[in-house]
């Protein structure tokens, strides 16, 4: 049976009991703090089970995409060791939320494996947890499964929980007997042992608890069903193979590593695991890069970084030089595109942002190679034998160079590594990590939630109206719910109904005024208590109105007028319809790789950020400010429309990396050019925005660029402003072209720059004959420590070199003081340094100093503030040589 076949049946088994089929959702989890990526199949259902949140549905089933390659879960260093470890893998599972309990769960998954799937019963074992005599119970009553093949373990095996915090309950495994032959031989040998004879198949947990920070365990509203069975090991369950690799669902990256290698699979063991090795990570690679993350040195990006790293190394291993990992992008969509069509939509980008991040490592590497040569060497000088922790770790972490390689370079040269050390680094920075991804996404406030539960939604009217008579709800003062705020309290309004748009999709929210008002016939003269609406949150499908109260008292019940700042709200509308005008524009001058990574926009201005590799040059922004205000003049109606959202993303239209989408969704249009799902506020006419400007282009992280704009008054105004400028400068200069003017007295003063070194070498020359005299002889060795002031770094450093080609052989220790801080260079000749070190020389000199310094065994500079210590410094040069 297929892999796809395995896939689709059990989507269709559970179907026809009655499930939802539930699409995948993303490796990145949406509002869960606790979560690096996806690492199971209940994640996206994780608020059900709290009962937070609640579906149309009370069965569901999916394939879900996973990974755990990072924090708590990871699998990442077993990885192509292993017949069973994984970073990415798929999890089949069905879910009930508060509908079937145990008996059902047992019941569907017997009849599937047995009945579907057609495994034989008698290889089929069962574990549950020690305390729970309910699941044993059934097992026996309503399966024909043996009551000797029913195994009580403990919680370590059989009580599942997704992460420290969160659903939880005992769990029953169902497992496979693959036989003597693939165990470990051992007399004892049994269900819970380590080899991979009883292999674990479908775990079935029985979601019971909800875990809280200190360890405590509180029943779930109901009891609730959550599975899981990886796809990789039921196929290759039911494909007789020992190894997930071997299965259909790697065969073709294996493939195609084969072709590019020229090696074959099967027939080595080392160049069999370097192939899975980077069969695995090219699944990985091409699923996060298609849930729009990046590679960086922090949280998700740093685990995507070091997933490519490991992969370039093995690929390397295999005899495979430059970059190669995004030719393999292609074997990823053309085996997994027909289920995950986001392969196929972001493989271009993908191969693109694989093909510099490798070509990035390898340059890094070379790099790393220097550094660790330089190490050895100094180890060697030294009579040492181990090369510290702290250096492989600062080589793997700043470099990406692998402990192993450094193992094996080490051991050329006869040398230990302090893996210890490494490894206590590894953790520290492991630990910086997780505090980084952890506050990646902050966790909605219960406080809203339970809100939001007592008093419903709020119902948003703003895209028709900027005015509105709605009721007061609730009213949260200090974080805690109250019945009333008067003059000069800051607090949050919650309405039945209300205009202001909350902050959200990277729109700022609205501003405004409200109201109290006795009765719906509104005056602003006879307004009974008034409130500036400083901001305007949205929080789990809640308007929070932080407001000032300017007088009066507001109440719960009460009636009040809404009215939005219209003169914010259209600047805002400005400059979020030409976002999606800029996002088009950047796709059409970049490539279709160009992706948004996030951006915000204001009354004042616009920001977004986009996927690239390098900076746009004048050309580049210039076209994509035409093509943005050509859409501008031509002044095309913004059509809005609510659609199905299959039906949107089959349509071509643009979806946000990161957005939480529902099934039904807005689709903001700018026909034939842009069409994006958004629920923020935009123009009726793209000629409302008026003008088009961008500020600003440049670097906020690894492959990720920005660009900040404005439109409509704020343009024109820098426009002017930009223009005055000029005309100052031009009445400055005396002339109507101050382009040519500029230019000439630059060329002026690079003519100036170059007598001015001319003069300086001369006097450098000067200088130098009368300091070779300062110099004396140490057992048969010149030597020489002066000091001259009001000397910058370069022109000491200039000087020193004339000392030396006059000096012809010894030791040269020059400093001076500026500005109140010193210089130091040190220098020794080549005919010397097998004898003296100007680095270690220039280090000890800087210590007395007060100061610090590096540099190579020839030359090396430094310097202090501590410029009260630098003649005692100077006077003990001498002493040093003699030593």
């Amino acid at each position: 049976m297929k892999s796809a076949e395995i896939r689709d049946l059990f989507l269709e088994f559970f179907r026809s009991k009655g499930h939802e089929i539930v699409k995948s959702s993303s490796l990145i989890p949406r509002h869960d703090p606790t979560l690096l990526f996806t690492n199971a199949g209940m994640v996206q259902f994780k608020s059900v089970f709290l009962g937070e949140e609640k579906r149309p549905y009370t069965r569901a089933v999916s394939c879900q995409k996973c990974m755990r390659a990072g924090g708590k879960h990871s699998d990442l260093e077993n990885v192509g060791h292993t017949a069973r470890h994984h970073t990415f893998f798929e999890m089949l599972g069905n879910f009930s939320f508060g509908d079937y309990f145990k008996k059902d769960a047992i019941l569907f998954a017997w009849e599937l494996l047995t009945e579907w799937y057609k495994l034989p019963k008698d290889k089929l074992w069962v574990s549950v947890y020690e305390d729970d005599d309910e699941a044993e119970k059934l097992w026996m009553e309503i399966t024909d499964i043996p009551s000797d093949r029913i195994v009580r373990l403990g919680a370590k095996d059989n009580f599942w929980q997704m992460g420290d915090t969160g659903p939880c309950g005992p769990c029953s495994e169902i497992i496979i007997d693959q036989g003597e032959d693939v165990g470990c031989g051992r007399p004892d040998c049994k269900v819970g042992c380590d080899c991979d004879r009883y292999l674990e198949l479908w775990n079935l947990v029985f979601m019971q608890f909800n875990r809280d920070e200190s360890g405590n365990l509180t029943p779930l509203p109901k009891p609730s069903i959550d599975t899981g069975m990886g796809l990789e090991r039921i196929t290759a369950a039911l494909q007789g193979k020992r190894n997930n690799f071997d299965t259909d669902l790697f065969a073709p990256i294996i493939s195609a590593v084969e072709s590019i290698s020229g090696l074959s699979y099967g027939k080595n063991k080392e160049i069999d695991t370097s192939m899975r090795v980077i069969a695995d990570h090219m699944r990985a690679m091409a699923f996060l890069l298609s849930d729009g993350l990046i590679p960086s040195n922090e949280g998700r990006g740093y685990v995507l970084r070091r997933i490519i790293r490991r992969a370039s190394r093995h690929a390397k291993l295999l005899g495979l030089e430059g970059s190669v990992l995004y030719k393999l992008i292609d074997s990823v969509a053309d085996a997994m595109g027909n289920v995950y069509s986001e392969l196929i939509q972001e493989k271009d980008r993908s191969s693109k942002v694989l093909m510099i991040e490798e070509d990035r490592f390898t340059k890094t590497l070379e790099q790393g190679m220097r550094i660790l040569d330089s190490v050895i060497d100094g180890l060697k000088k030294e009579g040492k034998n181990t090369i510290p922790g702290d250096e492989l770790f600062k080589l793997y972490d700043t470099y990406g160079f692998p402990l192993d390689l450094a193992r094996d370079i080490a051991m050329d040269n006869h040398l230990l590594i302090d893996e210890d050390g490494f490894n206590r680094d590894m953790e520290i920075q492991k630990e910086r990590a997780r505090a980084s991804w952890v506050g990646e996404e902050e966790a909605i406030a219960s406080i809203y939630k339970e809100l939001q539960s007592e008093i419903g939604e709020t119902l948003f009217i703003g895209y028709d109206t900027l005015e509105s008579e709605s009721v007061i709800k609730a009213i949260l003062k200090d974080g805690k719910v109250v019945t009333e705020a008067s003059e000069g309290d800051e607090a949050e309004l919650f309405l039945d109904k209300t205009p202001f748009y909350g902050e959200s999709g990277g729109q700022v929210g609205d501003v405004g005024i409200i109201c109290k008002i006795s009765n719906f016939k509104f005056q602003i003269s006879n307004c009974e208590a008034e409130a500036k609406v400083i901001n305007t949150k949205k929080e789990v499908g809640l308007h929070a109105h932080v407001i000032k109260i300017k007088g009066g008292t507001f109440k719960v019940w009460d009636k009040v007028k809404c009215l939005v700042d219209k003169d914010k709200r259209m600047s805002t509308a400005r400059n979020h319809t030409a976002t999606h005008l800029l996002h088009t524009a950047l796709r059409s001058v970049l490539g279709e790789h160009v992706k948004q990574a996030g951006s915000l926009v204001s009354p004042e201005r616009m920001r977004f950020d986009f996927t690239h590799f390098y900076g746009l040059d004048k050309r580049e922004i210039e076209n994509i400010e035409d093509i943005v205000n050509g859409k501008i003049l031509e002044n095309i109606k913004v059509e809005t429309e609510i659609s199905d959202i299959q039906d949107a993303l089959k349509s071509g239209v643009i979806a946000l990396f990161g957005e939480k989408y529902g099934e039904k969704v807005r689709v903001v249009r700018v026909p034939d050019f842009s069409a994006e799902l958004c629920g923020g506020t935009h123009c009726r006419e793209t000629g409302d925005i008026g003008l088009f400007v961008i500020v600003s282009e440049g670097s906020v992280a690894s492959g990720i660029r920005r660009i900040e704009a404005l439109t409509g008054r704020a343009a024109f105004d820098y426009l002017r402003q930009r223009n005055n400028e000029l005309q100052r400068i031009s009445e400055m200069l005396k002339t109507d072209s101050p382009y040519e003017r500029v230019e000439k007295l630059l060329n002026e003063l690079k003519d100036m720059d170059k007598e001015i070194e001319s003069l300086k070498a001369k006097a450098a020359a000067q200088s130098s004959s009368s300091i070779i005299e300062k110099a004396k002889e140490i057992d048969g060795t010149k030597v020489l420590a002066c000091r001259v002031d009001n000397l910058e770094q370069k022109d000491l450093r200039v000087l020193a070199d004339n000392v030396r080609d006059r000096l012809g052989s010894g030791i040269i220790v020059l400093a001076s003081a500026k500005d109140g801080q010193a210089s130091i260079v040190a220098m020794v000749t080549d005919d010397l340094v097998k004898k003296y070190n100007a680095r270690a020389i220039l280090k000890k000199v800087a210590e007395i100093a007060g100061g610090r310094g590096g540099g190579k065994a020839e030359m090396a500079q430094g310097g202090t503030k501590e410029i009260e210590k630098l003649d005692k410094a100077l006077e003990a040069v001498y002493d040093l040589i003699k030593k």
